[in-house]
């Protein structure tokens, strides 16, 4: 992938008139000193601990103590090139590694036998290919981490503008916490299945405050607890494919043959089921630069794609496929345990022969969605964050505490409706991420090329310096239309999708999104430059 030259220039505002103290304030400079050869005014830079601690005066003390206990105080800011770390990159394989092999990546599997009906050899064609279309998204996302050095929802301002990046911010939040829902919903569902005694409730409580601690410190144990969490519960998810197979009745390739569709139902059954498995992985998209803005700035786009690309395709399909493996014993007990406990219950019977052995790796993979939910509340809270230079004031640690209480309520709440809730979410995820990613892609390969100027880094929290958001915002609108004439959704089923199959049609919504975003978007985006030059 070619790796664009980026701009970097000194910031407009540094003049010896002076500077516009709040756009300095957030780019990371507080207070100014004199040059006594030209008495040219310019500011000092500060790090982002020493910002916060000076910004808030009561809570100061508060602060210093919590930074030098190793809580991240860098929130939305731009990492400048002098503080990136030259780590090696593989660490961001195994964070993609830890965060996908994970218990919540079991029932997307599943769905393809559950809601629609589909064979195993057609369920995993399915995850397979629309996974791997996900991946892309997620992998040229994490190509700009490095390249800008700021977090994704900041990256969208230089395509969206200023006000579709608060937008998009808005539906990224919304997007983290329902993937947080379903994280301490099933780890909730999969601890009471074990004994029965633990109440879900407090289930869904446990393994949401386990997140909330990694969450709370921020990147540098967020990346040290997902450099190794997938290395137990790989050995259990093989062990799971094993039992599974030896299990009574054992795996059966043509149990839903019969029920399987044919013809236009078909492909109508594949396209809805793809579209969740595309939106399960897309949906790290919004968040992928988040994780390693922090390498330098030469770092290969070619080796961060190819490493995230990997490191979320391979962990997806090798557990989604374990539940619908599961999904095809016909074994009574097993089909008892689905109906009357979900995923989990299903789990617990597969691992029961092992008895006490078995129990005690369930408890290990229910607390496996804490890999999962852990980038969920990070990057939700940064969201937060660029929502705006009010919100950017309020510290990341504890807007990741509200996000933290926020889903856990929810999880409580909505703890009888997971299925509906995973399957729901997946589908919609997928149309807004498509838009999304299409418009930040044509941004960065047509009007971000070093021939066109590059990015003005500098800008990334100046309105007035960034697009006006125009053409971003009016293609996202299309894309929007575009997924509404193509969703199939058991609420609404759009005018494109009825074509398809029986009265429940194929969901085309993301793909419908993406090409509507497309092909309004580089003609807007022209005449936008051309008439405001930025």
């Amino acid at each position: 992938m070619e790796n664009h030259q980026l701009e970097d220039p000194q910031s407009s505002e540094m003049t010896k008139e002076g500077y516009n103290q709040s756009a300095l304030v957030d780019r990371g400079y507080e207070n100014e000193k004199t040059l006594d050869d030209d008495y040219e005014t310019v500011p000092v830079e500060r790090e982002p601990d020493q910002m916060l601690a000076a910004r808030h005066t009561f809570l100061g003390g508060l602060y210093r103590r919590l930074f030098s206990m190793g809580v991240e105080a860098r929130g939305v800011e731009r990492v400048p090139e002098d503080d990136r770390s030259p780590k090696n990159a593989i660490n961001n394989l195994l964070m993609w590694f830890s965060v996908n092999t994970v218990l919540t990546t079991i029932p997307i599997g599943a769905l393809g036998q559950a809601f629609f009906n589909l064979s195993l050899p057609t369920t995993i064609a399915t995850i397979m290919c629309f996974c791997a279309f996900g991946c892309l998204t997620t992998a040229f996302i994490a190509t700009l981490g490095p390249q800008t050095g700021c977090r994704t929802m900041v990256i969208a301002r230089f395509s969206f503008g200023y006000p579709g990046g608060v937008i998009l911010s808005i539906f990224n939040i919304l997007t983290q916490m329902g993937f947080s829902v379903i994280c301490v919903v099933l780890g909730g569902q999969t601890l009471y299945s074990i004994s029965g005694q633990l109440p879900l409730e407090a289930g869904i409580v446990i393994v949401a405050v386990c997140a909330l601690i990694i969450c709370f410190f921020g990147y540098d144990l967020l990346h040290i607890y997902e450099r190794y969490a997938f290395l137990v519960i790989t050995v259990i998810i093989i062990m799971l494919y094993a039992l599974g197979g030896s299990s009574p009745a054992g795996y059966d390739i043509s149990a839903q043959k019969a029920k399987e569709d044919t013809g236009a139902n078909l492909v109508a059954d594949v396209l809805t089921f793809g579209g969740i498995c595309f939106g399960a992985v897309s949906g790290w998209a919004p968040v992928a630069a988040d994780f390693n803005m922090r390498l330098p700035a030469n770092t290969s786009s070619t080796y961060v794609f190819i490493l995230t690309f990997f490191g979320v395709w391979i962990p997806v399909t090798f557990v989604s496929i374990l539940g619908a493996c599961l999904m095809t014993i016909q074994n009574p007990a097993y089909m008892d345990a689905y109906d009357a406990n979900g995923m989990g219950g299903l789990l617990a019977q597969t691992l029961a022969p092992w008895g006490g052995g078995g129990k005690f790796l369930m408890v290990v993979l229910s607390l496996s969605v804490i890999a999962n939910n852990v980038p969920n509340t990070y990057s939700a809270a940064l969201s937060i964050q660029a929502l705006g230079k009010p919100f950017q004031r309020v510290p990341r640690f504890l807007w990741t505490v509200l996000v933290f209480i926020i889903y856990t309520v929810a999880g409580v709440a909505g703890r009888e409706s997971f299925s509906a809730i995973l399957s729901n979410l997946m589908s919609i995820l997928s149309y807004w991420t498509a838009f999304f990613i299409v418009v930040v892609a044509e941004e960065h390969f047509l009007f971000r090329r070093p021939s066109q100027g590059g990015y003005n880094l500098e800008d990334y929290a100046t309105p007035s310096k960034l697009p006006p958001g125009y053409a971003g915002i009016f293609a996202g609108a299309c894309g929007i239309v575009g997924a509404v004439v193509g969703m199939a959704q058991v609420y609404y089923t759009g005018p494109i999708a009825k074509l398809i199959g029986d009265a429940a049609g194929g969901d085309l919504g993301f793909e419908l999104a993406g090409i509507f975003a497309a092909i309004v978007y580089p003609p807007a985006r022209w005449l936008e430059r051309r008439h405001f030059g930025r």
